[in-house]
């Protein structure tokens, strides 16, 4: 009997997520941004002057309360399940990672050359880098894989953005950068797979 196949490693990140918040809400309130400061969040005077590099990938498993932690989880799940089943496990994981801190990173230079000190968290870096990804390989597949189509990716981004540019309170620094280095990171690493 054939296996269905599994995208074992989507599954364990969003139950990642998902017990880092519950452990976060036991212990605090993550919609309080002090707490969140103070339990790892994307913090420009603590990585810079602190020294604490840890937060460019800590603050990815953080989530200021549940819609925030839901929205994400629900992308990371359609995304990333189409995505690793395309890839393969370690390449979806160094697509989604390296998307989550180049994106962080990004955030960190401008809110740096800005003079901005903002407190930043979630895995939507690593989501807009799952969907940067997943059109490169729409589009290695001559613009269709299953039920995605090239149209339908592009209206996904952009509507992503929109969302994203017009809402306050949004990390678009981190979106954008997770989209670009996910659809770069795909298109080193994707070979499309061969009919027989």
């Amino acid at each position: 009997m054939r296996q269905k196949p599994e995208a074992m490693c989507t599954t364990v990140l969003i139950i990642a997520n998902a017990a880092v918040f519950f452990i976060m809400l036991l212990i605090g309130d993550p919609e309080d941004t002090y707490f969140m400061m103070n339990h790892g969040a994307m913090y420009e005077p603590a990585i810079v002057e602190g020294q604490e590099y840890y937060r460019i990938f800590t603050s990815m498993f953080l989530h200021f309360g549940i819609t925030h932690l839901l929205n994400n989880m629900v992308m990371l799940g359609a995304l990333g399940w189409n995505l690793e089943l395309e890839t393969g496990k370690v390449k979806f994981l160094i697509i989604y990672f390296g998307s989550g801190i180049t994106g962080n990173l990004l955030s960190l230079f401008i809110n740096m050359s800005t003079g901005e000190n903002v407190v930043s968290a979630g895995a939507s870096g690593a989501v807009f880098g799952l969907m940067g990804a997943l059109f490169y390989v729409v589009i290695a597949n001559r613009g269709r894989i299953g039920r995605l189509s090239g149209r339908g990716m592009i209206f996904m981004i952009l509507l992503s953005l929109y969302f994203g540019l017009t809402s306050s309170e949004v990390n678009n620094e981190a979106h954008i950068g997770g989209l670009i280095c996910g659809f770069i990171l795909a298109a080193v690493l994707y070979r499309r797979k061969r009919t027989v």
